[in-house]
């Protein structure tokens, strides 16, 4: 049982701490004095859990944190749960045990990452979980009411909420998720699910249709293409047959042409060589002539240059004695005699010598010149002979290297080309012209009766041959050959639409085979969701119907404490709600022929039946929050007398803690309910006054 309760600066409490003992204990005062508070305190020091908005929401206006410990004994052993929070959202949290010897820290904080967790202590210690302890322990507003006045439906679902059985849907619903989530990873690998199982199999059959229509038809376009290949074959043999007729037509229009070249380039080439005679005799015409002279001219020019050299030296011999003879003239026009005496020695002399003579040098002079001019005639006459007699040279190496370059070496040479030349003249007047026949043409030497043999072997081989025949004939084949590449075409297309469908015959093939097996576990699935979760399934009907025994037989435990004249309650369900069924102890009681206080001892101890069906906490705690709502003067009466035994629970071999919070004081004003708790409202915050 809860044996105190403290609370700091936390919600409208300031400063409160609240001591129980067994048996019933009751909060009054009005709505807003904090009475609801101490059930947000238990949960919140024991588990962490509130209903409020947030955690800061706990803190009392003004404060910069607040607190709430709660002390309890569970089989003799003592505890402390105290969580703190300040108004940045830190949160500290202590779970102890209370031993003669001080305080032994069992718990400290959340941190469960690393495995310390004091709500999971707690909830160790007293065996139920917050939302369990709600159900179980904490009757809200209204739910004591609902109870008593629901409908049958009603009730039933309430019985549902409170047994947990509303949970099924909970579960139903993961169910279809799962089932959903199923179908969707199986349509990720397959492509498809169950659902397509009839789509599936009508496209198998398509496929399979398709298939079956397509093999009579690739098998007659094979037939087809079998028989225009075997007609292709034949006549390309044909072709490859007359193929070489082809190139011989075209070598004998070739060797037509090439006679009829070889003709003309015959005729060219000896008038070529005849006119390169003639050139030849032309250019070597007189060439003998000159060239017999050559040695002779050579002699004559030799002997020129050798007199022209003579000379030369002469006229240089007497151009110097003329430059002596001048300087000897002018020292004689120095040298002359006065008085017959010598201008030297002045001797007498009765004349110079001629040598210093100034008349006889000139003398010498003139002469001199004069036989120069003589020998620069005799020059020019010599130079004029050379020319001569070098052109006449010149004309004989020219003859000479004439009949060098066309390699004649003497007269006779030079007439038998002659004689060629007129050979050839005569045999060129017998060339047929070009208009003569080829027989004709083959006439001209050997080499043109051999191609001639050739054209006459070709126009015995092609003959009969009809080119354009043979060209229809190809025209034939590439046609038959398009025809063949489109069947051909045709017979892939098909071969391609079977082995995709029967390649999607065995993907639809292995589809279906693993989507029945889907289907069958997601029938399971469906099964055990309308048979397990449904909450008119069976085993939701099987709960119930185990819930309903074990309700009632622990709620007529109930009202035999309760001191009232019903012994017995029944639950029983139908096929849409829950009746309840009072007996006494020689009849059926029906539920609207009760007194207000009878309804309420039943629904108390329905409630109390559920709560022990459900497991009651270690705690062994009971709280009823206004109980009294919505409840006529009369009732509320009948209520206060129900609640008034309820120490007779208290005191039973598994005896129960109650608090009741109520805003109707007056109703406890006669009772025999001895802890009282008053809630008022001060400026400081909430105060609560034992009475």
């Amino acid at each position: 049982m809860i044996t105190s309760i403290e609370l700091g600066d936390f919600l409208s409490h300031s400063n409160t701490k609240l001591e129980f003992q067994n048996g019933v204990t009751v909060f009054v005062g009005d709505n807003g004095a904090g009475k609801s508070s101490i059930i947000d305190a238990i949960t919140f020091s024991l588990f962490g859990q509130h209903t409020r908005k947030s955690n800061k929401g706990l803190i009392k206006r003004g404060s910069n944190q607040g607190f709430a410990k709660i002390s309890f004994s569970i089989n003799d052993k003592q505890y402390e749960a105290v969580r703190k929070i300040d108004n940045k959202g830190t949160l500290s949290a202590k779970f102890s045990e209370i031993t003669n010897d001080g305080k032994i820290e069992i718990a400290a904080g959340e941190r469960k990452q690393f495995g310390e967790s004091m709500t999971r202590e707690v909830e160790k210690i007293i065996g139920l979980d917050f939302e369990k302890l709600k159900i179980a322990s904490i009757v809200q507003q209204g739910e004591l009411n609902a109870i008593i006045n629901a409908k049958p439906k009603e009730f039933k679902e309430l019985l549902n909420a409170i047994i947990g059985i509303d949970k099924l849907d909970v579960a139903s619903e993961s169910m279809k998720t799962v089932n959903k989530e199923f179908r969707e990873k199986i349509k990720e690998k397959v492509g498809f699910d169950d659902t397509h199982l009839e789509i599936l199999a009508r496209d198998l059959e398509k496929h399979e249709n398709d298939i079956q229509q397509a093999k009579p038809e690739k098998i007659n376009l094979e037939s087809k293409q079998e028989k225009l290949k075997i007609e292709v074959e034949e006549l390309r043999r044909k072709i490859e047959t007359d193929s070489p007729k082809i190139d011989k037509i075209n070598q004998l229009e070739q060797r037509k042409k090439e006679i009829i070249n070889y003709a003309k380039e015959a005729i060219q080439d000896i008038q070529r060589q005849i006119s390169e005679n003639e050139r030849k005799i032309h250019d070597c015409e007189g060439c003998f002539e000159h060239t017999i002279q050559k040695s002779d001219l050579e002699s004559k020019i030799e002997k020129v240059e050798q007199a022209i050299e003579d000379t030369l030296k002469k006229i240089q011999e007497m151009t110097s004695q003329t430059a002596s003879l001048k300087e000897k003239q002018l020292l004689a026009s120095k040298l002359q005699l006065k008085n017959n005496k010598c201008p030297v020695c002045d001797s007498n002399v009765e004349k110079l010598n001629p040598l210093f003579q100034e008349e006889h040098l000139k003398e010498e002079m003139i002469h001199l010149q004069e036989e120069v001019i003589s020998k620069e005639k005799e020059k020019v006459m010599y130079n004029q002979k050379r020319k001569e007699f070098s052109e006449k040279l010149q004309h004989s190496r020219d003859a000479e290297a004439t009949l060098r370059a066309h390699s004649i070496n003497n007269k006779e040479e030079l007439m038998k080309i002659q004689e060629d030349v007129k050979i050839k003249k005569q045999n060129i007047q017998n060339i047929p012209s070009m208009g003569a026949s080829l027989i004709e043409i083959s006439q001209i030497d050997s080499h043109a009766k051999i191609i001639f043999e050739n054209i006459t072997r070709l126009e015995l081989e092609t003959r009969g041959f009809d080119e354009q025949e043979f060209s229809n004939l190809k025209k034939t084949v590439n046609e038959k050959q398009v025809n063949l590449s489109q069947i051909d075409q045709q017979i892939g297309a098909i071969l391609e639409k079977i082995a995709k469908g029967e390649q999607q015959v065995k993907l639809i093939q292995s589809a279906i085979s693993e989507l029945k097996i889907v289907k069958e576990y997601v029938g399971n699935l469906n099964e055990i969701q309308s048979n397990v979760f449904s909450r008119d399934g069976p085993v939701a009907t099987s709960l119930r119907s185990w819930a309903l025994n074990t309700i009632s037989a622990k709620a007529s435990e109930y009202l035999t404490l309760l001191n009232t004249k019903i012994q017995r309650i029944s639950l029983s369900e139908k096929t849409r709600d829950v009746s309840i069924t009072c007996y006494s102890k020689n009849e059926v009681l029906d539920l609207e022929s009760l007194s207000g206080g009878e309804k309420v001892s039943v629904a108390l101890a329905l409630r109390l039946g559920m709560a022990s069906l459900l497991g009651a906490s270690n705690l062994n705690l009971m709280i009823l929050d206004e109980p009294t709502t919505h409840l006529d003067a009369e009732r509320k009466k009948s209520l206060v007398g129900v609640l008034s035994q309820l120490s007779n629970i208290s005191n039973s071999e598994s005896p129960m803690q109650f608090l009741i919070i109520t805003h109707d004081e007056e109703i406890f004003e006669d009772s025999t309910v001895e802890k009282i708790y008053k809630f008022e409202s001060s400026e400081e915050g909430s105060k609560v006054i034992a009475i």
